[in-house]
């Protein structure tokens, strides 16, 4: 893949790429609707594909906080059109690279030195590419180290990007004002602390720490005198990102432990820690030759207050959703039904949240799931494609905990089905007895 020399930083370089990608984006719907007049049948797929492609190659030479928005939608399936889908999903481990004297620049300024007065030994062409930073292969003392190092500008740009990114994001998402204002803010706050090497490097060790009991799953040691607040070391892990591992025709009972192995991860740190690793695409894993599961990366944490936590677990837990009056309150605190709905509304949203809760919590009411179920698929992201395009979904509802936790446990769920795993459920089960007992 070519290298990329330099990347605009300020916010006038910035601003220049996203008005020419808009005049792209322009000119393929003039092109697309010119073709229309001579075959009203045309699909939008080709325009789909000519945007997709125009918006992702500008991105991808912005990094950063534009990207990132680009991979987290690619992993929402149900909201995009595949051509979508199939471009921004290069980001997650395979965006172009920056050269080498980018890289040495970066090292000077940190630390004073370059990577190879550093290390002994130092590749300067990148094992992976994604939107905040990329990844090279290193060796000091005969110990064989991943660096991880962020793109210049990046954390200084983030809130300026998102406010370029949204004319894009309102086109796809379809979202009011309102609620796009709410996931922009969410993700802006995600992606401050995501910047913030110092930060992810802590909270690396501290979950790495906690969660080394957890069968089949396996962390780099981390080394903070070799990290800086835009470069992180690590241990590196040899292993297969998910595609590489399904193309080499995995067993059955292989998949289910890898299943197994992603499911107590995700809910350990959600039940045990309040606090989960936030960034469930297939950038961020390995697969071992062991037939473990090696996570990579703790850059995005969300936390889970007590407000969110109790609430939105029991009615995903426990036979709450049967009793109507609680789990109306429970849809009260969490402002998926709001103080000034009427009788009507209040009965429209209980409906439509309790179908929805009914479908996702599936998994966790009973002892096993069966992941490969593309009938279970289908009915999730129809329904969601369904509320979608309600009007009465056009509006902001629910606290912004949602888009972070959402996100987490459909992206586990996506990976899930990729594998098609089969996992036991109930290895760690929500806390909410002391809702249940309020």
């Amino acid at each position: 893949m070519k290298e990329q020399n330099s990347i605009p930083t300020s916010k006038t370089e910035r601003s220049a790429r996203f008005v020419k990608t808009g005049f792209k984006v322009g000119g393929n719907y003039i092109k697309h609707y010119s073709k229309k007049l001579f075959n009203p049948a045309l699909s939008k797929e080709e325009l789909n594909l000519d945007n997709a492609t125009d918006i992702y190659a500008s991105l991808s030479e912005l990094k950063g906080s534009a990207l990132k928005v680009a991979q987290m939608l690619s992993m929402d399936k149900n909201i995009l059109p595949k051509a979508y889908v199939d471009q921004f999903s290069l980001s997650q481990y395979n965006a172009p690279p920056l050269s080498g004297p980018l890289i040495v620049r970066t090292f000077s300024k940190y630390f004073g030195k370059t990577p190879s007065e550093i290390f002994d030994q130092f590749n300067i062409r990148s094992k992976n590419a994604a939107s905040i930073g990329q990844v090279h292969e290193a060796s000091l003392y005969g110990k064989k180290l991943a660096v991880k190092i962020q793109y210049p500008g990046v954390g200084d740009s983030i809130s300026s990007d998102l406010k370029m990114v949204k004319p894009f994001a309102f086109r796809l998402l379809g979202m009011s004002q309102k609620e796009l204002e709410i996931y922009m803010n969410e993700v802006e706050e995600r992606l401050l602390e995501e910047t913030d090497y110092d930060l992810e490097l802590k909270r690396s060790i501290e979950f790495s720490e906690a969660c080394r009991d957890l069968k089949n799953v396996v962390f780099p040691t981390y080394y903070p005198e070799l990290s800086s607040k835009r470069i992180i070391s690590m241990d590196w892990i040899e292993g297969q990102h998910l595609k590489e591992f399904m193309k080499s025709n995995p067993s059955q009972e292989l998949r289910n432990q890898i299943g197994q192995a992603l499911w107590d991860f995700y809910n350990f740190q959600q039940h045990e820690l309040r606090a989960v690793h936030a960034d469930p695409h297939p950038g961020n894993f390995l697969i071992t030759a062991e037939g473990k599961l090696g996570i990579i990366d703790f850059g995005c944490i969300k936390e889970m207050p007590d407000d969110f936590y109790y609430p939105f677990f029991s009615l995903t837990a426990t036979d709450l959703l049967e009793n109507k009056e609680e789990t109306i309150k429970a849809f009260r605190e969490l402002e998926m039904i709001q103080d000034k709905d009427n009788p009507e509304q209040v009965e429209f949203y209980y409906q439509a949240y309790k179908e929805m809760i009914s479908l996702f919590a599936q998994p966790y009411m009973s002892d096993s799931f069966d992941f490969s179920q593309t009938e279970y698929f289908e009915k999730l992201y129809g329904y969601g494609e369904k509320i979608s395009k309600m009007p009465e979904f056009k509006q902001a509802r629910g606290v912004k905990h949602f888009i972070y936790v959402n996100r987490t446990n459909f992206g586990l769920y996506n990976i899930l089905h990729d594998l098609g795993a089969k996992v036991k459920t109930d290895t760690y089960k929500p806390h909410v007895d002391r809702f249940m007992l309020k």
